[in-house]
């Protein structure tokens, strides 16, 4: 439903006000091109929010205004009104892709470590570890997870993810006859235009079990060990619709709630900026340093419909590495330090005895990754904290 309010609003804000008069026997490609022009010197429109995100439509508005056209005019094509799609070699301004900020390790962990919004910290922690976008999140509910003391002592507690949380318009919902609603939550104020759902996730393989951290699946029991004690309190009050990150009184959280308090954490501790889904690309990213390169593996965990998104990370995380050689091969070589570098470290390694059903080939992985030691040992100290 996202979807149709988004492609409603290019509709409404770009397409009709500037072509939507035109006769389809003048839309060709030259056509085209030169109404994508055109809108580069269109000022943009703010949101529902009231939010203008640039001066003029961006180029990456642009190329969805593209993709909407050329849907339209195959369903022109189809219904024999036009003979071909002139949006198919339609040139569309090129749009540079801005790399998204994320944080490092030690940054990470620095955050946990000082947060004191427990909602917040457990949004950061499952967003990392499940690889969920902010919808995902919100939509977990208690019956699909297995945080029981059985599925932790045998490392096997999950969470399964299967919806998701939206805003949409009164009017989506309508136009769309429900269409994959499971759930309409209670509306705040009756004059909003918009109201909150649960619906089923747009694509398959949006939905999956992803395995969670033992330290993760300790912080969402103390969590429900929480919730259980307001439901006490609260009684009928309490609007039960099995929501893990539920507000005081049952209904879901709000996206902007999660992404105000990460703002303030910011601010508050100097951090850099980034945005809420920055945490499901750090997931894709350390879960790649740490498993060596598995894009199958990662894309089950992120729910990515095509391994693209997944391979442009490791691509870049391969640009590291190959960096990191040229550093070492100038330091080693260049500068004379090392001109006969060893293939195997002949030092004495330090033993240690590796707990009972722990992976050792795991966890050789995770102590030989710096940025994963890093924060692994963050969580699990500040789970530590909290039992104390």
């Amino acid at each position: 439903m996202s979807t149709y309010d988004g492609n409603m609003s290019l509709l409404k804000n770009y397409i009709l006000p500037i072509i939507g008069k035109t006769p389809l026997t003048d839309i060709n490609t030259r056509f085209l091109e030169i109404y994508y022009k055109t809108l580069t010197k269109t000022p943009s429109v703010p949101d529902l929010n009231g939010n203008i995100r640039s001066e003029f439509v961006s180029t990456s508005v642009i190329r969805d205004v593209h993709k909407l056209l050329k849907s339209c005019f195959n369903q022109a094509v189809k219904w024999d009104i036009m003979e071909k799609n002139p949006a198919f070699k339609a040139t569309v301004p090129k749009h540079k892709s801005e790399k998204r900020v994320i944080w490092d390790a030690e940054t990470f962990a620095y955050a946990l470590d000082v947060c004191e919004n427990e909602c917040l910290k457990l949004c950061m922690n499952l967003a990392f570890a499940g690889s969920l976008r902010i919808g995902e999140l919100l939509g977990l509910t208690w019956d699909c997870v297995d945080i029981s003391e059985e599925a932790i002592k045998e490392n096997r507690a999950y969470l399964y993810v299967n919806k998701e949380v939206q805003r949409v318009s009164k009017k989506a919902l309508e136009e769309l006859d429900q269409k994959d609603v499971i759930v309409i939550f209670p509306e705040e104020r009756k004059t909003n235009k918009t109201v909150r759902i649960m619906k089923t996730p747009k694509t398959e393989s949006s939905v999956r079990k992803v395995f969670l951290p033992r330290s993760v699946a300790e912080e969402l029991i103390a969590w429900k060990a929480q919730q259980e004690e307001i439901k006490d309190i609260l009684q009928e009050e309490y609007q039960d619709y099995g929501l893990i990150l539920a507000t005081e009184y049952g209904l879901p959280r709000g996206g902007a709630y999660i992404r105000d308090s990460l703002n303030k954490l910011i601010k508050q501790h100097d951090l850099p900026q980034i945005v809420f889904h920055s945490f499901r690309y750090m997931s894709v990213t350390y879960k790649l340093k740490l498993n060596g390169g598995d894009i199958k593996a990662v894309q089950g965990d992120s729910g990515h419909a095509q391994a693209d998104m997944v391979t442009e990370v490791y691509s870049h995380i391969i640009d590291e590495d190959r960096r990191r050689n040229a550093t070492l091969l100038e330091d080693s070589f260049y500068n004379r330090k090392n001109l006969n570098p060893q293939i195997h470290d002949t030092e004495k390694r330090t033993m240690m005895e590796v707990p009972e059903g722990v992976d050792a080939e795991l966890l050789a992985k995770v102590l030989s990754n710096p940025e994963m030691a890093v924060l692994l040992t963050s969580l699990a100290k500040s789970m530590q904290g909290e039992h104390n």
